[in-house]
C-alpha cells in the first residue's frame, strides 16, 4: 500500500510551487495532467467482437466488470488518465436498490483524500451531499445503560494531517454522483459479464447477451457474488457471519444531534449502530446473532421483533426504533469471504468486495474499494505511457495486489474479530440469592474484565483509527503494535 505521502494526483487541478517545493492539499500532492479527455465509442452487436478505434488502440484498454462504487471510482480515475475504459454493469437500478438495503456509506479521511486526488469537483459534490461526523463525539457505549465504553477522535488526526473530515453519505447519492461523472459513453447498463478469455496480447470479456469486448486488462469489481472471481478461482460459498442486520432510516432529530455523530451500542450477541446522516435524518443498524433468514425482506413484523430484542436497552436505542416507520426497516444477512493470497491471474484482477468482502463492523468496505482503485491506477500509470508488453501488464497488476493485500487483510481480520468479540460481550455479572424471605433478589456488578477491556481499547483503538484514516499501510501497524499482537490479528480465524 503506497503511503499517502507518495500518492500522486489524477486531477487536472494545478499545484502551487514555492522555492522548489510542491504545496500539498490534504496530504496528497497535486499534479497537472494532460488536458486530453478520451471519448470511448461503444458499439453493439450480439455475438460480435466490438472493434476498437485507431485512437483507442494507442491507449491502455481497461475493462471493468461492475458499476458499484469501486468500479466507478476506478473508471473515473482511468478516464482522467486518458485510458480507453469501459464499465459493464448488469443493472444500475439493482445497484441503487442494494444501496437501499445497505444504507449510507461512511467515507473515512483516507478515502475522501483519494477522491480529491482523482477529481476535485466530484469530491466537492460528495462533501456537499454528505454529513460530517468527525467533528462530534464518536465511539462505543453500553447498550443497556447508554454509558460510554470508549471514544475515538476523528477530528484531530485529520486536522493535523490536513485530510478531509470523515463523513457519511447516502449510498445511492454517492452512486449517482459517480455515474454522472463517469458518463454514459463509458458506463454500459444491462451488460453483465459472464465469462472472459485471456490471450497473450489481450483479454476478451463475454457479456450475457453474447456481445464481446477486447481490452488490455479486466478488473472484476462485481461485488461479493463476483462472476469474475468465480471464473478465476472457482465458485465458492460465501461465509455467513452469524449476524443478520436490520437497518432503519427515520426523520427524527435527537437532542444530542450536535454533540454525537456516530455511536455503537454493545450487547451480548447483538449490537446497535446509530449515526446522523444529515437532512434531519438518523440511520441505524441493529445486528443480532441468529441463523440466516429464509425470507429476509418481509415487510411486516420487523419493528415488533426489534422492540422485543432491544426493549430493555437504553432510551436512545428504543426511541430510534420506535420513531422509524415499518416500511423503512430493512433486513439482510451478513456474509463475507475468506481472504485469498492473490486477487488475479495474468491480465485479470479483482477490486473491492469482489476481492475482499468484509463484515460492516468497521464501516470500511467502501473505503477499501476506493483505495484499491487508486493504487491500481498508480501501478497502471507506470506502464501506460508506452505500449506495454504482456509481462509489464501482468507485473503491474501483481504489484497492485502485493501493495494492497497486507492492509486489507488487517481490516478484514479486524472486522471478523469485532464480530467474534461482540458475541461474548458481557458487561455485568448477575447474582441471584434468596434471603430469609421467599422473594428472589438479583444483584448485578460490573464484570472486572470490562475495566481491562476499556483500558486496552483506550490504548490501541485510537491508534488503529489513525492508521485506518491516514492510509499509512502495513509498516505503521508493525511499528505500533507488539509483534505478538500483530501475529494474533493476522492469524485470527473463526
Amino acid at each position: 500500500m503506497a503511503s499517502v505521502q507518495i500518492l500522486c494526483a489524477c486531477t487536472s487541478s494545478s499545484h502551487v510551487q514555492h522555492q522548489g517545493s510542491i504545496r500539498y492539499r490534504y496530504g496528497y500532492p497535486s499534479e497537472k495532467m494532460n488536458g486530453r479527455r478520451c471519448s470511448v465509442r461503444v458499439e453493439g452487436g450480439n455475438g460480435m467482437v466490438v472493434p476498437s478505434s485507431e485512437e483507442e488502440k494507442r491507449k491502455l484498454r481497461v475493462l471493468v466488470a461492475g458499476g458499484g462504487i469501486g468500479g466507478l471510482v476506478l473508471a473515473l480515475a482511468a478516464k482522467h488518465k486518458g485510458y480507453a475504459v469501459k464499465v459493464f454493469e448488469k443493472d444500475l437500478s439493482a445497484v441503487r436498490g442494494e444501496g437501499r438495503h445497505r444504507g449510507p456509506i461512511q467515507l473515512l479521511s483516507s478515502a475522501l483524500a483519494v477522491l480529491e486526488a482523482i477529481d476535485q469537483s466530484v469530491a466537492w459534490k460528495i462533501k456537499e451531499a454528505g454529513c460530517v461526523t468527525a467533528n462530534r463525539t464518536n465511539g462505543f457505549a453500553d447498550g443497556l445503560s447508554g454509558e460510554w465504553f470508549g471514544e475515538f477522535d476523528l477530528l484531530t488526526p485529520a486536522s493535523r494531517k490536513r485530510l478531509p473530515l470523515t463523513l457519511v453519505i447516502c449510498r445511492m447519492t454517492l452512486q449517482d454522483i459517480l455515474v454522472n461523472a463517469v458518463g454514459p459513453k463509458i458506463l454500459r447498463n444491462k451488460s453483465k459479464v459472464v465469462d472472459f478469455i485471456q490471450e497473450p496480447s489481450k483479454v476478451r470479456v463475454i457479456l450475457e447477451n453474447g456481445e464481446q469486448h477486447d481490452g488490455d486488462i479486466l478488473i472484476g469489481a462485481d461485488g461479493i457474488w463476483s462472476e469474475v472471481r468465480s471464473k478465476l478461482f472457482g465458485r465458492q460459498e460465501a461465509n455467513y457471519s452469524g449476524f443478520t442486520s436490520y437497518s432503519g432510516l427515520t426523520s427524527y432529530v435527537p437532542p444530542y444531534i450536535h454533540t454525537i455523530g456516530y455511536r455503537v451500542f454493545l450487547g451480548m450477541n447483538q449490537y446497535f449502530v446509530a449515526s446522523d446522516v444529515g437532512h434531519g435524518k438518523m440511520q441505524w443498524y441493529a445486528f443480532h446473532a441468529e441463523p440466516p433468514s429464509n425470507d429476509p425482506f418481509l415487510e411486516a413484523g420487523k419493528k415488533k421483533r426489534l422492540l422485543d430484542l432491544f426493549g430493555n436497552w437504553c432510551n436512545e436505542v428504543i426511541t430510534l426504533i420506535s420513531e422509524t416507520p415499518e416500511n423503512m426497516i430493512l433486513q439482510r444477512d451478513i456474509y463475507d469471504r475468506d481472504m485469498i493470497n492473490t486477487w488475479g491471474i495474468d491480465r485479470v484482477t479483482l477490486l473491492g468486495d469482489a476481492a475482499h468482502p468484509m463484515q460492516p463492523n468497521l464501516g470500511q468496505g467502501g473505503c477499501m474499494a476506493i483505495e484499491d482503485s487508486y493504487q491500481l491506477i498508480l501501478e497502471l500509470d507506470k506502464i501506460a505511457k508506452h505500449d506495454p508488453d504482456e509481462s509489464e501488464v501482468i507485473s503491474a497488476l501483481r504489484r497492485y495486489e502485493k501493495k494492497r493485500i497486507p492492509r486489507v487483510r488487517v481490516l478484514h481480520t479486524a472486522s471478523r474479530m469485532a464480530s467474534k468479540m461482540l458475541v461474548n460481550y458481557q458487561p455485568y455479572i448477575e447474582f441471584k440469592f434468596w434471603p430469609l424471605s421467599e422473594n428472589e433478589i438479583n444483584i448485578q456488578i460490573k464484570h472486572p474484565g470490562i475495566h481491562v477491556a476499556g483500558a486496552l481499547f483506550k490504548f490501541t483503538f485510537p491508534q488503529f483509527v489513525i492508521w485506518m484514516m491516514a492510509g499509512h499501510g502495513y509498516q505503521f501497524l508493525q511499528n505500533f503494535f507488539q509483534p505478538s499482537f500483530l501475529f494474533f490479528i493476522l492469524s485470527f480465524e473463526y
